[in-house]
């Protein structure tokens, strides 16, 4: 590399193309709509350059010399992919291309939107592969977003990344229920709820999601200088509505996430005795991919699974 020119001319590299191809400086000339002396110039700095004639007289005019021919290849290649790279984007066309989208997710978001965010890629694009990812304390899905491991990550943050881009997909509110049969739940209504009761009760929290991050509940709590009675904690948080059914624990979720399991488990809900804000859920994506038409769509159609779950 450091015998190249300082200053190496794209024009240059396709004056000698057209050279080795036309075999004729008039011709390139008016080709390239310049005056013929400027080419014999360019030829003079290419000889220069390589150390060859590149075009030396035949018997009909001009000919390559062999090492001009062996010229001929790269200089086209290094045309054609410079050309690529200003290439303007196309439209990313879901139903007939084929493309791999990475999301990461924790489970306790609501039970049907990543089925349902799946079924609309499915429907979109189905040529296209779709890999869901955990989140837990030993991914780093901050550099993930960088360097390419995944293209999206959606979760709930009291703060989200400050450098990523964001967009706001749905709110829960906060609600706290247990199984219908604790002792607790047989003698208290839904709405009696003590601040104390709710402090002291043996609580199932789930593991946290990054390291040092103590989740939107323990967080909240710590900022009015109040601590629950956690006594599980768990990294299968799909496991823990089915922990309540057995036990005297207590979970504090999103309402949304907790409607489905209502449906089939004996579980009893309550208001939470704080004013807790809502679990916010959010999609984050890295600068990396924010123009890529693929990704558009690919956000596109998670936000159109949040409206549809706000709608239920």
């Amino acid at each position: 590399m450091s015998s190249l020119p300082q200053h190496l001319d794209l024009h240059l590299i396709r004056i000698l193309y057209l050279l080795l191809v036309e075999k004729n400086v008039s011709r390139v000339a008016l080709k390239l709509n310049q005056p013929q002396p400027s080419i014999s110039a360019s030829l003079r700095k290419l000889r220069e350059l390589t150390g060859d004639p590149l075009l030396v007289r035949g018997a009909r005019g001009m000919v390559p010399t062999q090492h001009g021919e062996s010229l001929l290849n790269p200089a086209k290649r290094i045309l054609d992919q410079t050309e690529s790279l200003f290439v303007r984007k196309t439209p990313f066309v879901a139903q007939e291309e084929a493309r791999t989208f990475h999301i990461a997710a924790p489970d306790y978001l609501d039970s049907q939107f990543l089925p349902n965010v799946v079924a609309l890629l499915r429907r979109g694009s189905p040529r296209s592969r779709v890999v869901l990812h955990s989140l837990g304390p030993g991914i780093d899905h901050i550099r993930q977003l960088s360097d390419g491991g995944l293209d999206l990550v959606i979760a709930n943050w009291d703060e989200p990344p400050a450098h990523l881009h964001i967009s706001k997909l749905f709110e829960d509110p906060i609600i706290c229920a247990m199984h219908a049969e604790n002792a607790y739940a047989r003698r208290t209504a839904s709405d009696a709820m003590t601040l104390d009761d709710y402090l002291s009760l043996p609580h199932v929290a789930p593991s946290p999601m990054m390291p040092g991050y103590h989740g939107v509940i323990d967080s909240f709590l710590e900022r009015q200088n109040l601590q629950r009675n956690v006594v599980v904690e768990s990294a299968y948080f799909g496991l823990i509505p089915y922990m309540l059914t057995q036990t005297d624990l207590v979970l504090t979720t999103g309402r949304q996430f907790i409607r489905f399991y209502e449906k089939t488990l004996p579980l009893k809900t309550y208001t939470v005795p704080l004013k807790f804000p809502p679990m916010r859920f959010y999609q984050l994506w890295h600068q990396r991919v924010h123009q890529a038409p693929e990704h558009k769509w690919l956000r596109d159609q998670v936000s159109a699974a949040a409206k549809a779950l706000a709608k239920n």
